[in-house]
């Protein structure tokens, strides 16, 4: 029995709910109440579910908002249920959906832990991590040999072997990153380099899983951002057969301290791949767009209609599933921990 296809679509359900329970916070400038209403929708999902799922990557840790935090149990927690691990973020994009901006998505993943492998998720100490994320085909071109990337080449280097491993001249290329201050070398990097950019203002999990994607529209993501999101986007890629490399960033003495006192300075150093985030074979990933993104639509609400896209990937088997969801608003209704009760939208 594999317990995978037995709940996957359970966590399906539970990024549809919270996207539908925050979508009515969009544009209002209120993130921390549209993420209640999105950990309120999961918790209650879950509150129905025989499973054992402790929270392992919570963003709660990393940002102090109302949610679903590290060491919280989903699931009904019966004897005999099936133990996960279970990384997520209720919005990816919180700033965005308060501002009414693309590219925030609810996001979950889960891998089996057993009593061979108690531990399947890596925990970073770090608020954030150095993420530089590749697509497929570059995986494909390095193992027929092409030179390693690194996460320290110049990335006028970097953007040469990307094109050659897609057949692409440089000019041709799309890189994605997000519009911050600490980035601006970078960009400066790459646009002298000739390449496009596209910058964006949240939600990195969407921008580092689309050079995966086979529509995502970018060829190379890089940049500084949450180091629970790493761990959410090496589920994704370890199921589309892209990579990432991620090094932990300390933002100050302080946190670079703490994190050598949790992991060792030669793991704070080091280079992580998804293999070495996410191990074994049993992961979940899925995903709902809230506000439009290159991975998914947003929810769209047309009369008494609401329309969600939601992903959902099992990197066992590299089966990836676009599901699109048609809710009928009259009749529709979701369990909510708060109510303990199905409320109506």
């Amino acid at each position: 029995m594999d317990p995978e296809r037995t709940i996957e679509f359970e966590f399906v359900r539970a990024t549809e709910n919270a996207a539908l329970n925050s979508v009515p916070w969009l544009g209002r400038g209120e993130k921390e109440l549209a993420d209640g209403a999105a950990c309120d929708a999961i918790y209650g999902v879950f509150d129905l579910v025989d499973i054992c799922g402790e929270v392992v990557i919570g963003e709660g840790q990393k940002d102090n908002a109302p949610g679903i935090f590290l060491g919280d149990h989903l699931g009904t927690w019966r004897m005999g249920a099936p133990r996960f691990q279970i990384a997520l973020d209720p919005i990816d994009g919180t700033s965005n959906i308060a501002y009414g901006l693309p590219n925030s998505i609810s996001v979950m993943a889960a891998s089996e832990a057993t009593a061979d492998s108690p531990h399947v998720m890596r925990n970073l100490p770090t608020f954030y991590s150095e993420k530089l994320a590749y697509g497929p085909d570059v995986v494909r071109a390095i193992g027929r040999g092409m030179p390693q990337i690194l996460l320290d080449d110049p990335i006028s280097q970097t953007l040469v072997r990307v094109a050659e491993a897609l057949g692409k001249r440089v000019s041709e290329l799309v890189v994605m990153t997000l519009k911050r201050d600490r980035h601006d070398a970078f960009i400066a990097a790459v646009r002298k380099a000739g390449a496009a950019l596209r910058l964006i203002t949240d939600g990195d999990i969407t921008a580092a899983v689309s050079p995966s994607l086979p529509d995502g529209g970018v060829d190379l993501y890089y940049g500084i951002g949450g180091s629970p999101e790493g761990i959410l986007t090496a589920a994704a890629l370890n199921a589309l057969g892209g990579e990432m490399l991620l090094r932990m960033k300390p933002r100050d003495d302080a946190e670079r301290a703490a994190a050598i006192a949790a992991v060792g300075e030669a793991n704070l150093a080091r280079v992580y791949r998804c293999s070495d985030l996410i191990w074994g074979e049993s992961c979940i990933f899925c995903a709902t767009g809230i506000s439009d993104s290159t991975l998914l639509p947003g929810v769209k609400l047309v009369g008494r209609k609401a329309i969600t896209h939601s992903i959902l990937m099992r990197s066992r088997s590299r089966t990836v599933r676009y599901i699109r969801a048609i809710h009928d608003l009259d009749s529709k209704t979701i369990h909510l921990r708060s109510a303990q009760a199905d409320r109506k939208l």
